[in-house]
């Protein structure tokens, strides 16, 4: 077994969100020196949750690269998602190349980029792949899902590691069993705090109100097709049983399916509270991802529940950042 060291292992964060990743590294051991975001809220949250050394830039601009132990990079995976439209013209799939300077200058000994399973089947990502092979890193990948990791939610994503200490073995899970969202959404003993500015949710009214009073338990849209097809558009007969998710209820004795970004939106996926005639609470969403309920959140409704969809778990992120510690002997 390495001896371990003195000082704290640092990192640099690119393409930071919120800092769900960062949070995690931190967990592990790791310093940061450097998080990269372009959104402005999502900066302000980094900086009242993780640390004050967020910069609000594109990574796009390199500029006082710090020298770092590894570099994480979350590049935006909506152009690769199953659950988007996989536009290999997006233009929002170049940037996860712009990390490649950064990798440079930063001299640093691991590089990891996570993002979601397709992504590593990606004409990007085999140039980003080689592009790191060229700066002399051995690259593995991994796939790993959050729900293996102490998070009560099934969230598969997907870790390149680059790295010039060898082969780094991936993390074993850390969860016995899988906990159910009913553990974080229905728990006397973790009451959501009064007043607390992130347990809000947008109020349905009108045909919205009404589908969602008709939802039972585990239920979905077919419920409500069954029960009052009045209330129902004519494109859920033509999309028939797929998308049977959407207008659905969090099942309370399983983990919650991926939160996404609209997870405050009844009719992009399953949901709606287990009980109460609602959708999720940002709060709710964000103890879904793992993320503690002393963190809150910058920003309007919207953009806050798309920081929480962003991010990486943060017990996912917690398990692989103390891999790579390990591997470096810390």
């Amino acid at each position: 077994m390495s001896r371990k060291r003195s000082r704290q292992a640092t990192f640099a964060d690119l393409y930071a969100g919120a800092g769900m990743l960062s949070a995690g590294m931190v967990d592990a051991g790791f310093q940061p020196l450097l998080a990269v975001e372009c959104d402005a809220a999502a900066a302000e949250s980094y900086a009242l949750n993780v640390s004050k050394c967020v910069r609000v830039a594109s990574v796009t601009d390199v500029s006082d690269v710090p020298i770092v132990d590894v570099l994480v990079a979350g590049p935006p995976c909506q152009g690769f998602s199953t659950l988007g439209r996989r536009d290999p013209t997006d233009v929002r799939n170049e940037l996860c190349l712009a990390l490649l300077p950064w990798a440079r200058l930063s001299r640093a000994k691991i590089v990891l980029v996570e993002n979601v399973p397709p992504f590593l089947h990606s004409t990007h990502w085999k140039q980003l792949r080689n592009g790191l092979a060229r700066l002399g890193y051995e690259i593995t990948t991994w796939e790993l899902d959050a729900v293996d990791f102490e998070t009560p939610q099934r969230r598969r994503r997907s870790f390149t590691i680059a790295s010039k200490i060898g082969s780094i073995d991936p993390p074993r899970p850390t969860s016995g069993r899988a906990i159910t969202a009913g553990e974080v959404l229905l728990n006397r003993s973790r009451r959501f705090r009064r007043g607390d500015p992130m347990h809000i949710w947008p109020k349905a009214t009108g045909i919205a109100a009404q589908r969602i009073a008709l939802v039972p338990p585990g239920g979905d849209k077919r419920d409500i097709a069954r029960i009052a097809p009045q209330l129902c558009p004519a494109s859920w007969a033509r999309v028939g049983c797929h998308a049977t998710d959407v207008w659905g209820r969090v099942d309370p004795n399983k983990p919650a399916n991926t939160i996404r970004c609209t997870f405050q939106n009844p009719s992009k996926g399953r949901y709606l509270h287990p009980v109460k005639d609602r959708v999720l609470s940002l709060r709710e969403g964000a103890r879904l991802q793992g993320i503690p309920d002393d963190w809150n959140f910058i920003g309007l409704p919207y953009p806050v529940a798309r920081q929480i969809g962003n991010g990486v778990p943060i017990p996912l992120a917690r398990a692989v950042g103390r891999s790579i510690a390990e591997a470096l002997g810390y």
